[in-house]
């Protein structure tokens, strides 16, 4: 079965309406106007990051190790899928103190930081 659509491959729109489903069991088909919800709405690589973050429990150390990346970078993509999704991002000082807090925690090592905290400006 193919993904989702996420955008049109015409405008690269990410608004969509649906107007037909079909019954997988029975092949019952309804037409209308049906909506996406806001996770279907986003682009496929935020899906897949969603995915991925729900499966390793929201724990970042997981989804570091599950995609080869660094902390900051997960960070960063996390706060993407947040903003994709219309919510209110942390703002800069809080996390600035969360990046500080990862420090000391030692979830962070100096370079880890230094770059996270370079990331805010």
């Amino acid at each position: 079965m193919k993904k989702m659509v996420s955008k049109c491959p015409a405008c690269d729109n990410h608004s969509f309406d649906i107007v037909k489903l079909r019954c997988k069991a029975c092949g019952t088909k309804i037409e209308g106007t049906f909506s996406i919800s806001k996770l279907g709405s986003l682009p496929v690589e935020h899906q897949d990051f969603i995915e991925i973050f729900i499966k390793c429990r929201g724990n970042i150390k997981d989804v570091e190790k599950e995609l080869g990346i660094s902390y900051p970078t997960v960070r960063g993509r996390l706060d993407r899928v947040i903003h994709a999704l219309g919510f209110d991002q942390q703002d800069i000082e809080d996390r600035r103190r969360s990046i500080l807090e990862s420090l000391e925690k030692k979830e962070l090592g100096p370079e880890e930081a230094i770059n996270a905290l370079k990331d805010l400006t």
